[in-house]
C-alpha cells in the first residue's frame, strides 16, 4: 500500500507543472469537458451509486447519511452545473495581491500561485469527489482523492469519467487520481507523503478530522465539524426565530452547517419553545433539553447531558438550553462550539453587535439561518469545505484559498 500511494504521489508531482503552465482558457476547457461527461455518463454513475446505497442500507447506515450518499439524475445535473459555475469563476492563479517599490528600487509583487498537489480525505459524499477535483484543477493543482468506503463505487465511477474527460482534452489524466484502498492505512500514508502532497484537506466527521490533524506530517487545512448554535434573544421576533430554527435544523440535517443546539432566553422560553417544537415535530426531531425545557415542553423531551450539548448530531435531533441572558449564551457557545457557524435572533442592535464581536466562529449570523455557510451562498463560488482554523484560511475554502502566494522581486543590479 505504501508503494501504491507513493507512486500516486510521484505521478501527481510529475504532472503538476503542466497544469501550472495552463492558462485559464485551457483549464476551463477541462472543466467543461468534465461537466459534459458527467451528464453523458449519468446511467453509469447512478448504477455505481445504487451499489453503494444497497451496501449502506445493508450495513445499517442512518437515513440522513444515506441522503448524503445518494445520487439522482437531478443531483448529477446539479453537480455538472456546479462544475460549469467553477469554470465561470475568476482564476486566482497569477493574481497580484499587492505590489510596492522599496527605497533601493526593488519592485516587489505578491502573486497567487498553485499549491502543487492537494490531497483530499473525505467520507461518504460522492459530490465531494467532483467538487474537490474541479476546484483543485481550476486552482492549478493536481489532486489525490481518498474517499470513504461507503461511496467507493460512486467515487470510482466519477473519477473514471473525469479522467477520460481530461484525457479527451489532451491533458494528463493523472491530474486527478483516486486511492483504491479505503483502509485506515491508505489514509495514514497520505498524511505522511511529504515531498509529494503539498497540502492535505480532511472533510468529514470529527474522528476523521482529528486523526488527520494529529497524525499528518504534511501541511493540513482543517475543515471543521459543525456544532452550530442558534440563540433566541429576549427581543427576538419569535415567528422569525422559529422559522430560522426549523430551516437550520431540518432542511438538511446531515450537513455541517445545520444547527445542532438551540439556546433560548428565559424571558421568551414559555412562549417560544412550544412554537418551535410544533415546527420541529413535523420533521420528527428528537429534542434533548435542560430541566427548564423539560418543564415547559413535557416528557417528550429527553433530558440533555453534557455530551448532548457537545454533539454534532447530523440527524433529526437537537439540544436545547434555556439561558438567563446573552452572557450565558455566549459562554455556552464558547464551551461547546466547534467554531463553525452561530446565529442570534434579535431586534436589539447592541445584543447583535456583542454577539458578532464576541462569538469566535468562522461565520456569525444575525437573524439568518446557519445553512448559508457555503461558498456558493456567500457568492464565492463552489467550495471544498468550511475551514474552522485560523491559519491560511477560515470559512468557505474556495479557489483563492486553494492557492498559495509567492513574491516576485524585480531589480536592476541591487546588492546588499
Amino acid at each position: 500500500m505504501q508503494c501504491d500511494i507513493l507512486e500516486m504521489g510521484r505521478r501527481a508531482k510529475a504532472v503538476k507543472a503542466e497544469l501550472a503552465r495552463m492558462g485559464v482558457q485551457k483549464k476551463n476547457e477541462l472543466l467543461t469537458s468534465i461537466a459534459d461527461a458527467l451528464t453523458v455518463n449519468e446511467d453509469k454513475i447512478l448504477a455505481a451509486n445504487q451499489t453503494d446505497l444497497e451496501n449502506a442500507e445493508h450495513n445499517g447506515v442512518p437515513k440522513p447519511m444515506l441522503d448524503r450518499l445518494k445520487l439522482t439524475p437531478q443531483r448529477i445535473r446539479g453537480i455538472a452545473d456546479s462544475v460549469r459555475e467553477v469554470a465561470r469563476l475568476e482564476d486566482p492563479v497569477g493574481r497580484v495581491e499587492e505590489g510596492f517599490i522599496r527605497p533601493n528600487g526593488l519592485r516587489i509583487e505578491k502573486v497567487r500561485v498553485p499549491m502543487g498537489v492537494i490531497g483530499m480525505i473525505y467520507e461518504a459524499r460522492p459530490n465531494v469527489t467532483v467538487d474537490a477535483a474541479v476546484l483543485c484543477l481550476k486552482a492549478g493543482s493536481a489532486v489525490i482523492l481518498r474517499g470513504g468506503k461507503e461511496a467507493f463505487h460512486s467515487s470510482s465511477a466519477l473519477v473514471q469519467v473525469m479522467r477520460k474527460a481530461i484525457a479527451a482534452c489532451g491533458a494528463p489524466e493523472d491530474l486527478v487520481q483516486l486511492v483504491g484502498d479505503t483502509s485506515r492505512e491508505s489514509a495514514t500514508q497520505m498524511m505522511r507523503l511529504n515531498g509529494y502532497i503539498d497540502v492535505l484537506i480532511p472533510r468529514g466527521g470529527a474522528g476523521l478530522i482529528r486523526s488527520v490533524v494529529e497524525n499528518a506530517t504534511v501541511p493540513v487545512i482543517e475543515t471543521g465539524t459543525g456544532n452550530c448554535h442558534i440563540y433566541v434573544d429576549a427581543s427576538a421576533d419569535l415567528e422569525m426565530a422559529a422559522a430560522i430554527t426549523d430551516n437550520a435544523k431540518t432542511s438538511r440535517p446531515s450537513v455541517c452547517n445545520a444547527a445542532e443546539s438551540l439556546l433560548v432566553h428565559k424571558d421568551v422560553a414559555e412562549a417560544f419553545l412550544p412554537m418551535v417544537k410544533e415546527r420541529l415535530d413535523q420533521s420528527h426531531v428528537t429534542l434533548h433539553g435542560c430541566p427548564e425545557t423539560v418543564r415547559i415542553l413535557g416528557a417528550e423531551v429527553v433530558p440533555a447531558t453534557q455530551e448532548d450539548y457537545a454533539k454534532e448530531y447530523l440527524d433529526y435531533q437537537m439540544s436545547i438550553k434555556v439561558v438567563s441572558d446573552l452572557d450565558e449564551a455566549i459562554a455556552h457557545i464558547a464551551r461547546y462550539s466547534t467554531g463553525h457557524s452561530e446565529c442570534i435572533v434579535t431586534r436589539n442592535l447592541e445584543s447583535a453587535q456583542r454577539f458578532t464581536d464576541e462569538v469566535d466562529s468562522a461565520a456569525v449570523y444575525v437573524n439568518a439561518s446557519t445553512r448559508f455557510t457555503d461558498g456558493g451562498e456567500f457568492g464565492l463560488g463552489a467550495e471544498i469545505g468550511i475551514s474552522t482554523q485560523k491559519l491560511h484560511a477560515r470559512g468557505p475554502l474556495g479557489l483563492r484559498e486553494l492557492t498559495a502566494t509567492k513574491f516576485r522581486v524585480y531589480g536592476n543590479g541591487q546588492i546588499r
